[in-house]
Order: structure tokens, then C-alpha cells, then sequence
């Protein structure tokens, strides 16, 4: 991973040349020398801060789906029924 530091003036001036370089890194934008703005992917930005999809995103199907499912049966092997007496 490439960090680039440019000046807010030629960020300003070309603002192009900034997103082509956050494409290897992030893009550290300095303010009268001093690092101020930091410039990323959205895909960097989302893994940063831990942001991901939902379980309900994940399993969320499309309209009309339709998919096998045959859940275990209780009384053997792993699952047991309970004993309430």
C-alpha cells in the first residue's frame, strides 16, 4: 500500500490526479503542512471501519427463491428431546 501525501492547492487543482492515486493507497491531503484530509476507496473506507453486510442482507432472497432445506430431526444422535419428567 502506496500513501501520498499532495497539498490541499493541488488537490484543488487537480482533483483527478488524487483519485488516481488513492487507487494504490490513501491520499493524505495536507492543510499549510499539515496532514488534514485523508482521501480512499469507498471498499478501503468500509474494511476500516468494519462496516459489513448485514445477516439479514445475507440471507435476504430474491423474490419467488426457493431452495431446499430439511432440518434435522429431534430424538437421535446430536439432538435429544428433553427429559421434563
Amino acid at each position: 500500500m502506496t500513501v501520498t501525501t499532495i497539498s490541499s492547492r493541488d488537490f484543488n487543482q487537480d482533483v483527478s490526479h488524487a483519485k488516481r492515486a488513492a487507487e494504490s493507497g490513501p491520499v493524505v491531503i495536507t492543510d499549510r503542512g499539515r496532514p488534514a484530509y485523508v482521501l480512499l476507496r469507498h471498499e478501503a473506507y468500509r474494511r476500516l471501519v468494519g462496516e459489513s453486510t448485514s445477516i439479514r442482507q445475507l440471507l435476504d432472497q430474491p423474490e419467488g427463491a426457493d431452495f431446499e432445506f430439511d432440518p434435522p430431526r429431534l430424538g437421535g444422535g446430536l439432538f435429544r428431546l428433553p427429559d421434563l419428567s
